[in-house]
This record gives structure tokens, C-alpha cells and sequence, in this order.
């Protein structure tokens, strides 16, 4: 039996423990739904402050005298490590709905004479929500196929023009194999678009080696840049010539400061900027990405799946026969979350957050929980669990007050 001494033991020799110090916690603070929403460094309010000094100072000048223009692609090109990504081909602006709209419109332009896309069923729904409206408006004939991804093989033919999937599974926590399914979908001739939401400062993947055609990722996870932050879109090089912007807008011009009527796309990644940049929201990602230049993703990912092996044993150890652990066992198909499926689920997640152990629910029946390696430690997981076990013995979870779900779950 795993004991609390051995997850404080573990944590005076963790290189990364030092990292916890970065983000306002509190002591108490077992925060375990960071794969929803990040907690703020203390880097990310720094940033947002010098901004808004800037903007108080200099006013309208600051576009030139900071480079607020130049920091779409500055965060880019900090992002790119991440995923394994080259310096110029990745842009941050809009939000990861917009985003994966963009990118669609613009895999399908590529693929004219092919008419359907594929996407998983378990699919967040958003994504399959954009899919459909973009089928819509596509300008032809186009079919949005909801699939079992165990199946994808069955329905690759020489109709699909896209496969959209997240990598992560938002549900479960099972981790997709990027490279094995995009090569797959390149063999039938078909492109390939990825969401890596719940990837993003979580795992590394490396979509130069997969050779993946376009991705997009979120800055409000694991990355920690606060809510509505803004997302990101990767374009491999090789296609960003030929792609074309489908929101073109005056910063996507080649010659933006002329006004001119006709619209002529700047050259690389810039093309796929819009309108402004929100430079207040860009602040904070600024600032949350100095965390991660102090360590590496090899070393999150170790952390990574050490807190989620202690996390889904000490559970079975304590608590056994009570959940059934969905996330996958296997390393190579784990994201940096543990899904436990029971039949009130939401009462448990409820219970927990009144003991102080936030996590968060997800329909029918699963209690989610997020392992961030920069602030989590052994010890807090031990105690989460511990919450846990309390919460199963006396009951809590099966108070009538959590029998109405709160509007956000």
C-alpha cells in the first residue's frame, strides 16, 4: 500500500517541484482540472501588467515600439517546440473553433474533386458542430461522416478529402497515435487536420516527422494562459503557399498599411491573421510560456505519467471495485488525465470540490481528472485521493443537492 511518506519522498527528489512555486496556489490548493482550465503563473500576470503599461504609456505607438504586430508569429515560433514544429509554421489568433474552421475550408480547397470528411464520433462536439456548418458552406457538395476512429481504415476511399481528430480524447484520456494515423490517411490521398487541445504542454508529439498537414491547439489548458485564450494554427510549410485563408482580413494582406480593395495574401503563415491581434490576451500566453522554458516536454511527460500511475493505483489500492479507470493503462496511449467512470459521477465531482479537490465532470458518467506536472505534486495526489475515499465512505456524493447538474459541469 502506497503511503503519504513515499509521495512526500517523491517529491523532495522531483526535478520539476521547484516549477510549483511559478503559479498562485495556494498551500491547500489540490487543483486537478488543469486539462480544463489553467491556474495563472505568475509570469502570465507580470506579462499582462507590462502590456497594459505599455498601452497606458505609448498608446497607439506601442504597435511599433513593442511589435505587438510581430507577436502572433513570435508566440508561434515558441509554440513549435511543443509539437515538433519549424519556426514559421505556426500562427496564434482567434480561438480553436475558429481556428479548425480556417483550417478546414482551406484542406478541403486542396482536395476538390473528393467530398467527404471523417471525424470521430466521440468527437468533441464543437468539432463536429464546425465541421457540419463548414460542409455547408463549402461550395459543394460536402459530407461530414461520423466514424468509429478504430475503423478509420474501413471508411478511407478515394472520396475523403479530410480527416479531422483530437489527438487527446477529452472523455477518456486515450492518446491517439499521430503519426501511424496520419500516414494512414496520406496512403488513401486524403489530408489530415489535428486538434491538440488536451495535447499542447501535456505531451510532445512531432508533426514534422508524421509529415502532418495541419493542426491546432488551445492556450488555456496546460498551456495556463487564462479562459478564452487565444488558439493556435500550424501549417506545414510545404503547404503554405498553396493554401488560402478563408477569413482573409487586412493583416493577411502582403501590404496591409496600402488599403487596397483587392486582396493579395502575404506570403507563409502570416496569411492565415485576420483582424487585430488581442495583444492583452496575447500577454498572458507570453507570460505562461516562460514556465516552460525552464524545463523541457521530456521531463513533463515523465512527471506526466508518473502522477497519473500513482493517481490510478492508489485509487484501485483504496478504493476497489468502485470505478472503472477508462483511461488507458498503456503509456503510448495516455494523455495527462485519469477518466473514472461511476454511476454518479457528478456527485462525486461535486463532493470533491466542496473537500477542496477540483476536478470536473463529463457526461454520462465520467469524473475527470487532470495531471499538470508544473505545479502538481505526489503528495497532492495522494491527498486528492484520500478526498476521495472519504467522500465514497460517508456518502457525500449522494447528497440531493447534487442531484441538479450546476451549468457548468
Amino acid at each position: 500500500m502506497t503511503t503519504r511518506e513515499e509521495c512526500v519522498e517523491l517529491d523532495a527528489k522531483d526535478p520539476l517541484a521547484s516549477l510549483r512555486s511559478e503559479f498562485s496556489l495556494g498551500d491547500g490548493e489540490l487543483y486537478l482540472d488543469g486539462n480544463s482550465l489553467g491556474p495563472i503563473s505568475k509570469s502570465a500576470r507580470a506579462a499582462v501588467d507590462r502590456v497594459m503599461g505599455e498601452w497606458q504609456s505609448e498608446l497607439i505607438r506601442s504597435w511599433n515600439l513593442f511589435g505587438w504586430m510581430d507577436t502572433p508569429l513570435k508566440l508561434g515560433d515558441r509554440i513549435a517546440p511543443f509539437i515538433g514544429a519549424n519556426p514559421g509554421e505556426i500562427v496564434v489568433a482567434d480561438t480553436l473553433t475558429f481556428a479548425i474552421a480556417k483550417l478546414t475550408l482551406a484542406a478541403l480547397e486542396q482536395r476538390p474533386d473528393r467530398h467527404v470528411i471523417l471525424t470521430d464520433v466521440m468527437n468533441f462536439h464543437t468539432d463536429i458542430y464546425i465541421l457540419e456548418a463548414v460542409a455547408q458552406y463549402a461550395g459543394r457538395p460536402v459530407t461530414v461522416k461520423t466514424i468509429d476512429r478504430n475503423e478509420l481504415a474501413q471508411h478511407l476511399n478515394n472520396d475523403v478529402a479530410l480527416v479531422e481528430l483530437t489527438h487527446v480524447d477529452f472523455r477518456t484520456g486515450e492518446a491517439l497515435d499521430v503519426a501511424e494515423i496520419t500516414q494512414q490517411v496520406h496512403e488513401a490521398g486524403a489530408l489530415v487536420l489535428w486538434d491538440f487541445a488536451h495535447t499542447t504542454g501535456a505531451l510532445p508529439v512531432d508533426v514534422t516527422s508524421a509529415k502532418v498537414d495541419f493542426a491546432a491547439g488551445c492556450g488555456y489548458k496546460y498551456l495556463n494562459a487564462g479562459p478564452g485564450s487565444p488558439a493556435y494554427m500550424y501549417v506545414r510549410k510545404e503547404w503554405q503557399d498553396k493554401v488560402n485563408n478563408p477569413l482573409p482580413g487586412w493583416l493577411g494582406h502582403a501590404r496591409p498599411f496600402d488599403f487596397e480593395i483587392t486582396y493579395e495574401a502575404t506570403q507563409g503563415i502570416r496569411k492565415f491573421v485576420t483582424s487585430s491581434p488581442s495583444i492583452l490576451a496575447l500577454a498572458a500566453l507570453d507570460g505562461a510560456l516562460e514556465v516552460f522554458e525552464k524545463t523541457d516536454m521530456t521531463a513533463i511527460r515523465k512527471k506526466s505519467l508518473a502522477l497519473t500511475d500513482l493517481f490510478i493505483k492508489l485509487v484501485e489500492e483504496r478504493l476497489p471495485g468502485e470505478f472503472t479507470v477508462v483511461t488507458p493503462r498503456d503509456h503510448a496511449k495516455r494523455g495527462s488525465q485519469v477518466a473514472l467512470a461511476h454511476s454518479e459521477a457528478y456527485g462525486v465531482v461535486q463532493a470533491l470540490i466542496r473537500r477542496g479537490v477540483t476536478g470536473d465532470f463529463r457526461a454520462p458518467d465520467i469524473a475527470r481528472f487532470g495531471f499538470t506536472p508544473l505545479y502538481l505534486r505526489y503528495v497532492d495526489v495522494y491527498d486528492s485521493v484520500e478526498q476521495l475515499v472519504q467522500v465514497l465512505n460517508n456518502g457525500e456524493h449522494q447528497a440531493d443537492e447534487f442531484k441538479v447538474r450546476n451549468a457548468v459541469t
